[in-house]
């Protein structure tokens, strides 16, 4: 009877979420942008989340001139669908409404190849990557112990070897990429203008000032500071009320 509840539960939280998405929606092409975004944050209230929510919020404060929950809604989607063109362009758009502009240093080296390699695909899509290739080197191991000639027995062992080489670097590389994710620690400004200290107090001198919609990533946390660190390499404290952290 509790399973038949939970199922009833869901159903119906679903239902209800995807009616709040459609008069959201509905309430965007209209140009009541204020309000639909009261509808979809309803559906991230409840507890549902999806890339399209995320997206479609980010919309509505772009068109509301609102930069820093513009790009934390659009970051947010992107985190769900990393390689959705349509979700990168429009927080491009975004960014280019804050007014920090911040030089990204160039990452050189093994560390920069392993990184672009690794972040070509969600962690998720390269453990999927692993099966495809550890059901190929099933088939392969079928195809070598069934095989009745010499000259199959090599082919099929050859494409054994190639297969387990693919296999092992799908599994690292998905696991890179999960460590990665789970270390970096992406934040939005989201007050208009923020002194960043050298020191995690009221008291120590500015280093530099941060505006809303500015990307950080936090290093670590003490009491009611953060330190941050930005693209170009830049640190420093900044008030825990100041940023929105991404995940």
């Amino acid at each position: 009877m509790k399973k038949l509840f939970y199922i009833f539960l869901l159903f119906t939280q679903v239902f209800w979420a995807q009616e709040a998405f459609e008069k959201g929606n509905s309430l965007y092409e209209k140009g009541k942008y204020q309000e639909a975004i009261v509808a979809y944050e309803s559906i991230l209230k409840s507890g549902e989340e999806s890339a399209e929510v995320y997206f479609n919020l980010g919309n509505c404060y772009y068109k509301l001139n609102e930069v820093a929950p513009a790009v934390y809604n659009f970051e947010k989607a992107l985190l769900l669908q990393p390689n959705d063109s349509e979700i990168q362009n429009n927080l491009e758009f975004a960014r280019k409404m804050a007014i920090d502009e911040i030089v990204e240093v160039p990452k050189v080296g093994f560390y920069k190849i392993l990184t672009d390699f690794t972040s070509a695909f969600h962690y998720d899509t390269w453990a999927w990557i692993a099966i495809i290739f550890a059901v190929f080197f099933l088939f392969s191991f079928v195809g070598y112990y069934f095989s009745t000639t010499t000259s199959l027995k090599r082919v099929f062992f050859s494409g054994m070897i190639l297969l387990l080489l693919f296999l092992s670097v799908s599994i690292l590389a998905g696991f890179f990429e999960q460590s990665r994710y789970q270390n970096e620690k992406p934040a939005i400004v989201f007050v208009d203008t923020v002194a960043v200290k050298s020191e995690p107090n009221s008291a120590a001198p500015n280093a530099f000032t941060l505006h809303a919609g500015t990307k950080v990533y936090v290093l670590e946390t003490l009491h009611n500071y953060k330190k941050i660190q930005l693209q170009d390499q830049k640190e420093g404290w900044i008030e825990k009320s100041a940023v929105k952290e991404i995940k």
